[in-house]
Protein backbone atom coordinates (compact mmCIF):
# COMPACT_ATOMS: atom_id res chain seq x y z
CA UNK A 1 0.00 0.00 0.00
CA UNK A 2 0.99 3.81 -0.87
CA UNK A 3 1.87 5.83 2.13
CA UNK A 4 0.75 9.18 2.38
CA UNK A 5 2.87 12.33 1.90
CA UNK A 6 4.09 14.27 3.61
CA UNK A 7 2.10 17.32 1.96
CA UNK A 8 -0.72 15.38 2.86
CA UNK A 9 0.15 15.00 6.45
CA UNK A 10 0.70 18.68 6.83
CA UNK A 11 -3.10 19.35 5.20
CA UNK A 12 -4.70 16.81 7.38
CA UNK A 13 -2.27 18.76 10.29
CA UNK A 14 -3.15 21.91 9.63
CA UNK A 15 -6.92 21.44 8.71
CA UNK A 16 -7.76 19.83 12.09
CA UNK A 17 -5.95 21.77 14.14
CA UNK A 18 -7.80 24.45 12.81
CA UNK A 19 -11.04 22.55 13.89
CA UNK A 20 -9.48 21.92 17.68
CA UNK A 21 -7.84 26.14 18.30
CA UNK A 22 -11.38 26.95 17.47
CA UNK A 23 -12.91 24.38 20.32
CA UNK A 24 -10.11 25.81 22.96
CA UNK A 25 -10.76 29.82 22.28
CA UNK A 26 -14.47 28.75 22.07
CA UNK A 27 -13.68 27.37 25.54
CA UNK A 28 -11.22 29.34 26.95
CA UNK A 29 -13.08 32.80 26.14
CA UNK A 30 -16.31 31.12 28.29
CA UNK A 31 -13.80 29.98 31.03
CA UNK A 32 -12.29 33.66 31.47
CA UNK A 33 -16.05 35.25 31.26
CA UNK A 34 -17.07 33.19 33.32
CA UNK A 35 -14.41 34.32 35.90
CA UNK A 36 -14.54 38.15 35.12
CA UNK A 37 -10.96 38.69 34.04
CA UNK A 38 -9.99 41.48 31.92
CA UNK A 39 -8.82 41.31 28.34
CA UNK A 40 -10.91 37.87 27.96
CA UNK A 41 -10.63 37.95 24.17
CA UNK A 42 -6.65 38.47 24.61
CA UNK A 43 -6.48 35.67 26.59
CA UNK A 44 -8.30 33.58 24.76
CA UNK A 45 -6.48 34.34 22.00
CA UNK A 46 -3.07 33.47 23.72
CA UNK A 47 -4.13 30.21 24.81
CA UNK A 48 -5.11 29.31 21.68
CA UNK A 49 -2.38 30.21 19.90
CA UNK A 50 -0.45 28.91 21.72
CA UNK A 51 -2.20 25.38 21.44
CA UNK A 52 -2.23 25.66 17.75
CA UNK A 53 1.39 25.92 16.97
CA UNK A 54 2.85 23.25 19.76
CA UNK A 55 -0.33 20.55 18.90
CA UNK A 56 0.15 21.50 15.16
CA UNK A 57 3.66 20.37 15.30
CA UNK A 58 2.75 16.99 17.51
CA UNK A 59 0.44 16.05 15.40
CA UNK A 60 2.40 16.04 12.16
CA UNK A 61 5.26 14.31 14.04
CA UNK A 62 2.33 11.33 15.13
CA UNK A 63 1.41 11.27 11.78
CA UNK A 64 4.73 10.54 10.21
CA UNK A 65 5.59 8.27 13.08
CA UNK A 66 2.65 6.13 12.07
CA UNK A 67 3.68 6.02 8.58
CA UNK A 68 6.71 3.92 9.91
CA UNK A 69 4.11 1.47 11.09
CA UNK A 70 3.55 -0.82 8.13
CA UNK A 71 -0.16 -1.25 7.10
CA UNK A 72 -1.56 -4.50 9.31
CA UNK A 73 1.19 -4.55 11.85
CA UNK A 74 -1.53 -3.40 14.72
CA UNK A 75 -3.99 -5.50 13.73
CA UNK A 76 -1.36 -8.65 13.22
CA UNK A 77 -0.34 -7.99 16.96
CA UNK A 78 -3.90 -8.10 18.11
CA UNK A 79 -5.14 -11.08 16.29
CA UNK A 80 -6.88 -13.45 18.68
CA UNK A 81 -6.62 -16.68 16.87
CA UNK A 82 -4.15 -17.90 19.43
CA UNK A 83 -1.10 -17.85 16.87
CA UNK A 84 0.18 -14.26 18.38
CA UNK A 85 -2.14 -12.66 21.17
CA UNK A 86 -0.70 -9.88 23.43
CA UNK A 87 -1.22 -10.02 26.95
CA UNK A 88 -2.51 -6.61 28.18
CA UNK A 89 -2.64 -7.49 31.76
CA UNK A 90 -6.44 -7.78 31.21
Amino acid sequence: MEKESKLRSIIKAITWRLIATATTFTLAFFIFSGTGCDDVLQKSSIVAGLELVIKLAIYYLHERAWQMVPRGTVRHVFKRDGKQEVDLGK
